[in-house]
């Protein structure tokens, strides 16, 4: 009886080591979540947006914004607004890889990626990022910051706001109509 009791607490003792030995090979899969953007709205005074060979730049004037180049549009509050509200809940969740030879695999090199840059008051970059879309999750993107090799999964899709089109952002001004007999 005594041996089947040893014996059992040897397999007992076995079994608990290999549960904590696989508890701790669980913690390199997990993934870590960080902001990507570190910075407040207020100190962005420019945001430059290119794709391919396509680019926009928007511009703060005090508080209001307004497409460069193009004076026929006025800005859509909301475009800007969700922009900002999509960037800064951004998140980085799971390195995805550390070589720049693989860049062109999460569409993140310099010709198939998205860029954005935030200028601040100053003039000076305060963030440089470039985009890539997920093909196997549209729910997520792939991002790589400023010149690091390394590129990461983000927690939300980001992609459908970094538009460079005039027309996502601005729309024409409605015309007002005068009562007949007036003129201006």
């Amino acid at each position: 009886m005594n041996n089947k009791l040893f014996l059992g607490g040897i397999v007992l003792c076995i079994i608990v080591g290999l549960f904590f030995i696989n508890l701790n090979n669980q913690k390199s899969y997990t993934s870590y979540s960080s902001k990507l953007m570190n910075f407040e709205e207020k100190n962005i005074k420019k945001i430059l947006i290119q794709s391919g060979a396509d680019a926009l730049e928007l511009i703060r004037q005090d508080s209001i914004w307004n497409i460069s180049g193009v004076d026929s549009l006025i800005i859509k509050k909301q475009s800007v607004s969700n922009l900002f509200n999509s960037l800064f809940s951004l998140e980085t969740q799971m390195l995805m890889t550390e070589k720049k030879e693989k860049w062109i695999a999460y569409n993140i090199d310099d010709s198939t990626g998205t860029h954005i840059a935030l200028v601040d008051w100053n003039d000076a970059t305060i963030g440089y990022f470039v985009f890539g879309r997920s093909a196997s999750d549209y729910s997520r993107c792939y991002v790589r910051v400023n010149n690091s090799p390394n590129v990461y999964l983000t927690s939300n899709n980001v992609m459908y706001n970094l538009q460079t089109r005039p027309d996502y952002w601005g729309e024409k001004p409605l015309e007002t109509v005068l009562p007949e007999g007036n003129s201006q």
